[in-house]
């Protein structure tokens, strides 16, 4: 079920012309897995009909495996990667939001279609810092 806001990132901040009225013909419903459990079934998430794609937290899914805020942790990796694997053999697409460059790259190869490098509040919250610093004052 989707709900109606007018300016949200969905609707491009209130951007996009008639959004209530075509929002459902575009939408796109990805889940994330971020569990032990949610390892333990990809292949069934996959088949539940409406999912469009998967989504790994590789953040949670870090303190899931006990490596709690290490996603460049060898266990974490191998697991990210062989659920990117089984999420394709599915036939959906696999995505993924990390930070790291490097990682991202590396998530690409497996068949990550979809690869979030940042996110809207991080890159506010980075550039605010920015700014500020070029304003301060040496005390």
């Amino acid at each position: 079920m989707r709900g109606y806001a007018s300016a949200a990132r969905a609707s491009g901040f209130g951007r996009v012309q008639d959004y209530p009225k075509h929002c459902a013909d575009e939408l796109c419903v990805l889940v994330q897995i971020e569990s032990r459990l949610g390892l333990q079934n990809v292949e069934r998430i996959a088949a539940v009909e409406g999912i469009d794609g998967m989504f790994i937290g590789p953040g949670d899914l870090s303190a899931a495996l006990g490596h709690v805020g290490d996603i460049k942790h060898p266990d974490v990796q191998q697991s990210v990667d062989e659920t990117i694997r089984r999420i394709v053999a599915t036939g959906k697409p696999a995505g993924i939001l990390i930070g790291a460059e490097a990682l991202a790259r590396h998530y690409i190869e497996p068949g990550c279609t979809f690869t979030a490098v940042g996110s809207d509040i991080g890159l506010l919250a980075r550039n605010a810092e920015q700014l500020a610093a070029r304003f301060k004052t040496s005390q």
